[in-house]
């Protein structure tokens, strides 16, 4: 029975990229459906991709990741094809992404961009990107090269277990730990990424969404590995209260006096909160423990594109 391959493309005033967008896509995928999920467009990106022959649905909620969410919930396929609506990604590469998930067994590929001019990739969003790979690498494993691309395979039991409780760009890298916590098989493969046609523009903001994105990654590591993460500001405290024990011991051992009381209580209130902290570790990883396993049953629960 031929994959039921659906192309999901989030999008927010893209008059301008949209048809090209769609038409390059039904192109290189002629068995595919497009559907084009609107977010609150003031433009005509709504008519436009219509016009072009996509499936046009509208999320309220504004964000990228609450389109991402409705769009994972509402279309029912084998395989979806995430890709932006600014005609930026290389459409030509999907095919050859979908036979890698499918003939290798993948739950995610993501298309890794090789930027074609230095207006397509600007330094400082490719800066951010490697610093946020690497930092994702350090925290969770092995990652990718390309955490933050919107070009994404995804085979159906991704898509159905996949929570998505981000709601803007950061939702990428939700995508990426989600992969890595429950150990799917994934994989990458290097796209073109090119510049955006005249009259788009991008709706990254550098610093504000990095920031979010980073503050998601350090939110992620709490809740996936919380004996670390506790275990870690546990020793802080503790560390903090031993070099301001110290000088209170001295004084003690040689005169019988603790003079300074207040750095007293503060040294006993430091150790406790570090015992508390890494009692409150020692409890969220077993929560975290039983969570995962229920995510694994609930991912294992549906076929891969692989087994159809």
């Amino acid at each position: 029975m031929p994959l039921k391959i659906a192309v999901i493309i989030p999008c927010y005033n893209e008059e301008v990229a949209i048809a090209q967008t769609v038409n390059e896509f039904s192109a290189a995928l002629p068995d595919a459906k497009i559907y084009v999920y609107d977010n609150n467009s003031k433009d005509r990106t709504i008519d436009v991709a219509r016009a072009a022959g996509a499936i046009v649905r509208s999320e309220r909620q504004q964000g990228k990741g609450n389109v991402i969410r409705r769009m994972l919930a509402d279309v029912d396929a084998d395989v979806y094809v995430l890709t932006d609506g600014d005609a930026t990604y290389d459409a030509g590469a999907a095919r050859t992404m979908i036979d890698m998930l499918v003939n290798e067994g993948l739950d995610m590929v993501v298309g890794s961009r090789k930027h074609t001019s230095e207006l397509a990739y600007r330094s400082g969003h490719q800066f951010g990107n490697k610093m946020l790979t690497t930092l994702l690498a350090r925290l969770f494993g092995n990652s990718f090269k390309d955490i933050l691309s919107g070009y994404r395979i995804f085979s159906r039991r991704f898509a159905k277990s996949f929570p998505a409780l981000t709601t803007g760009f950061e939702i990428e890298t939700e995508m990426s730990v989600h992969s890595l916590e429950l150990k799917m098989p994934v994989s990458e493969h290097e796209t073109l990424y090119r510049e955006r046609p005249d009259g788009s523009v991008s709706k990254l903001s550098t610093y504000r969404d990095g920031w979010r994105i980073l503050r998601t990654m350090i939110t992620l590591y709490r809740i996936e590995r919380p004996m670390l993460f506790f275990g870690i500001l546990a020793g802080l405290l503790m560390l903090l209260s031993i070099v301001l024990a110290l000088p209170l011991a001295v004084t003690y051992f040689e005169t019988g006096l603790v003079p300074r009381l207040p750095t007293a209580v503060l040294v006993t209130g430091l150790t406790i909160l570090s015992g508390l902290c890494m009692f409150s570790g020692l409890i969220l990883d077993t929560v975290v423990h039983g969570r995962r396993e229920v995510r694994r049953l609930a991912y294992l629960s549906y076929r891969s594109a692989h087994q159809e």
